[in-house]
């Protein structure tokens, strides 16, 4: 199965594991499935640490570099597909950020690692 990690989720993984719950830890000591992160994340994360709202250690790309080989995650651009599914999200979630990954999981036919209540209101498979 091909899963589109939320951020907080691709954080969480190496940093605090013990946030994540029991079912998305085990899915991925399995490593059966096809883990991605949207370039969406990277850019979340740049923007949070700059205006203080996450802490982290060194530089954005010290944090993905590591991240994304030891857990076999594999980028997913940002295309204009993915933009234009935008338009047909309802505004159940107003986070760009979020509202992304779930029109980049819809367009790609991908399930969703995340804790967030919200994505729950989209046609998209949640794992947590």
């Amino acid at each position: 199965m091909k899963l589109l990690l939320d951020t907080h989720a691709f954080l969480w993984m190496n940093d605090a594991p013990e946030k994540l719950s029991a079912k998305v830890r085990d899915l991925f000591a399995r490593g059966e499935d096809d883990l991605f992160l949207s370039m969406a994340s990277p850019w979340e994360i740049q923007i949070k640490q700059q205006i203080g709202k996450l802490a982290i250690e060194g530089t954005v790309e010290e944090l993905l570099a590591p991240h994304l080989e030891d857990n076999s995650l594999r980028l997913l651009p940002i295309e204009l597909r993915h933009i234009l599914g935008l338009g047909s999200l309802a505004m159940h979630h107003r986070d760009p950020f979020d509202r992304m990954f779930i029109a980049q999981a819809l367009t790609d036919g991908m399930g969703i690692i995340t804790a967030d209540p919200l994505f729950d209101a989209y046609p998209v498979s949640v794992i947590w």
